[in-house]
């Protein structure tokens, strides 16, 4: 299939039956991306750091800075529960933190009731993205592109566990999208039939 035409990308979105978790490092385009592949698709778009920030009134950094990580991980495992179930037997595209992939349960939840597709990009074009607004916690001291460079090894395992790894360069975030839905057709065609 070419999913180059409407039909084609609806009759793709018919056969999911569980949410798109774009996964990857802050800058990958998650949010963009993922709100491109909800629209070719015709489905949900949710941002799990927006649904966080919307219910405790607080932006991430201040959950990072008032109550720690692990405060925020695990308010993030609970987001993330409650829209995979919410989504069970639709689809929906949603947009991950860049460490929730790296925490063990919250990876688990991904892996058993969605599909995970890791969005990868090389650390100069993440670095270029992530530092436009000064909203992320992990990059305020120090070199952007030798902390991600970092966090890359750190959490490449993680990310390399997602069924789907779709590369996001400098291009059109249209032409991700694309890539993500050939991607998935490819995946259910495998493992769904």
């Amino acid at each position: 299939m070419a999913l180059t035409s409407s039909p084609e990308l609806g009759d793709l979105a018919a056969r999911l039956d569980r949410p798109i978790v774009l996964v990857g490092l802050m800058g990958a385009g998650k949010s963009t991306v993922g709100r491109k592949l909800a629209d070719m698709l015709g489905v949900e778009f949710v941002d799990v750091d927006h649904e966080i920030e919307a219910a405790a009134n607080l932006t991430v950094g201040e959950i990072f800075e008032r109550f720690g990580e692990p405060h925020f991980r695990d308010g993030e495992r609970r987001v993330f529960a409650r829209l995979i179930g919410e989504s069970q037997g639709r689809g929906m595209v949603i947009a991950a933190g860049g460490g929730a992939f790296s925490d063990a349960g919250t990876r688990a939840l991904i892996v058993e009731r969605a599909i995970a597709v890791w969005l990868d990009s090389d650390d100069a074009t993440l670095a270029e993205r992530a530092t436009r607004r000064d909203t992320r916690p992990l990059l305020r001291d120090g070199d952007p592109e030798a902390k991600l460079a970092e966090l890359r090894a750190k959490r490449r395992a993680d990310y390399g566990v997602a069924p789907i790894w779709v590369k996001s360069g400098r291009g059109a975030h249209h032409r991700v999208a694309i890539d993500i839905a050939r991607s998935l057709e490819m995946w259910i065609e495998r493992w769904i039939g």
